[in-house]
């Protein structure tokens, strides 16, 4: 069966549309030229952000002697008790993407978990290679951390979460923050990170030139670009990481599609976070291709992946029960549902 034929039902005209679009305007070479492709076509999506949210775009100090960091600061609209805190990383390959691309993605996180969201405006490659992004992320996650009380969430209930290059960016800080003793993490989501440099896994060569969506050739490309001849380490390649060295990370979710280039490497990175104690929860979606869940954000089976981690970070974001002998509030609402 072919990639086309392999694919959810509802999803495939969408991606027959786009290969067609793809022929018409073939992608250029540079990676400028290609990120003004991709801008237009993220601009293109229709979803709305919710209702009951407030943003603010800042720029944050960033990790010491580089740059100030832009963010976008979500908050509901309507919380009277400190609720949860997320650091948002966006995807793009580590060389295109943005903070208005995924402003829809971080404002309904915000309205669903009540939740105080940071989206980082981090520096692209690769005019910024490694380690520009990660620090950039990380300093962000300290700023967010340090100012827990201003900005109103509570610092025992801070996750951080990303998609593809904002997922392998999420793996990222959280070996970070561990390494150098924070901040403290409740939770990582990873939706199928990209993590794997080498590009050399079973899934990663079957997808090799899939065109209209990523695939390997894209992905080695931007590995190029990102890495700019340097040796990657776990913090610019979370794969690279031995099992011994993912050890005391914080409980981590981690999902993919049956068609990615990245299934392969995301299974074997959740083997062994598992194996080094880390509690871990993975899925693997059939017919689902990488990014499939945004490109038909209404299919039954985009539906159930957003369904899927949204239950997941409101179970992994509850407050703590209180300390045996002592009542909970009841005055404070639990998460949205």
């Amino acid at each position: 069966m072919t990639f086309h034929d392999r694919t959810d039902p509802e999803c495939r005209p969408v991606l027959s549309a786009a290969a067609a679009q793809m022929l018409e305007n073939p992608w250029p070479a540079d990676p400028a030229g290609r990120r003004k492709i991709g801008d237009a076509l993220l601009a293109a999506q229709t979803a709305t952000a919710p209702e009951g949210v407030i943003w603010d775009d800042l720029r944050v100090p960033g990790l010491s002697g580089e740059p100030d960091v832009p963010v976008r600061l979500y908050r509901p609209a309507s919380a009277p008790h400190p609720g949860p805190g997320v650091l948002f990383i966006h995807g793009g390959g580590m060389w295109a993407g943005s903070i208005a691309h995924e402003h829809v993605q971080a404002a309904t996180l915000s309205a669903a978990l009540g939740a105080v969201v940071v989206s980082v405006g981090y520096r692209l490659a690769p005019e910024a290679p490694y380690p520009a992004a990660v620090h950039d992320c990380f300093g962000t996650l300290v700023w967010m951390a340090g100012h827990a009380g201003d900005l109103g969430f509570d610092p025992s209930r801070l996750a951080v979460t990303g998609g593809s290059a904002g997922g392998g960016l999420a793996l990222a800080v959280a070996l970070l923050a561990r390494d150098r003793g924070g901040p403290a993490l409740r939770y990582v989501m990873a939706q199928y990170p990209m993590i794997d440099d080498r590009s050399e896994t079973a899934s990663a060569l079957e997808f090799d030139d899939l065109g209209v969506v990523w695939d390997r050739r894209k992905n080695v490309e931007a590995w190029n670009w990102y890495l700019a001849g340097q040796a990657a380490d776990l913090y610019a390649a979370p794969a690279r990481a031995s099992t011994a060295q993912l050890a005391g990370l914080p409980p981590t979710f981690l999902d993919v599609g049956e068609l990615d280039p990245f299934r392969d490497e995301d299974i074997a990175f959740a083997t062994r976070l598992m194996q080094a104690g880390v509690p871990t929860e993975l899925h693997v979606y059939p017919g689902a291709f990488h990014g499939s869940e945004h490109m038909v954000p209404d299919a039954e089976l985009s539906v159930r992946i957003h369904q899927t981690r949204l239950a997941a970070l409101r179970r992994a974001l509850r407050p703590s029960p209180p300390p045996a002998g002592v009542t909970a509030d009841p005055a404070a609402p639990e998460l949205a549902r």
